[in-house]
């Protein structure tokens, strides 16, 4: 994948100041609070910083945990995995492949087929709906 290079002060002035706090600073959103929690449409999740695709709707279930859920990204070279031993406790950090940007989290306790829940922020993601 393609990777972008931007400058924090490129990335500033694209985002809105949530999408930077979120993809650029690795903040959270509050639960409950992103737009893409609760959304069933049909569609491809894309990076919100450099609309590269991650996650089909198709993968996307409800969690219950608060934030838009899915059991696999769309290609496996689309997110890469990092360690994150922040907040006192060690979780993966899930970032763009393209441009670095912060997603969430990954956890081993999604359904089956691959029992993971990619525990991602509205912010970080664009929803381009299908065509009906």
């Amino acid at each position: 994948m393609a990777k972008v290079d931007k400058s924090e002060e490129e990335w500033a002035e694209q985002l809105t100041p949530e999408q930077f706090a979120v993809l650029r600073k690795a903040g959270t959103e509050p639960a409950f609070s992103g737009k893409y929690d609760g959304e069933k449409t049909p569609g491809v999740y894309r990076c919100a910083g450099c609309n590269a695709p991650l996650f089909r709707s198709d993968e996307k279930y409800d969690s219950g945990s608060g934030w838009p859920s899915f059991w696999e990204p769309i290609d496996l070279g689309a997110v890469e995995e990092r360690s994150d031993a922040g907040h006192g406790m060690v979780r993966t950090e899930v970032v763009c492949a393209s441009c670095e940007g912060h997603l969430g989290h990954v956890f081993p306790d999604g359904p089956q087929p691959t029992g993971l829940r990619y525990c991602m922020n509205s912010a970080a993601l664009d929803l381009e709906a299908e065509d009906d």
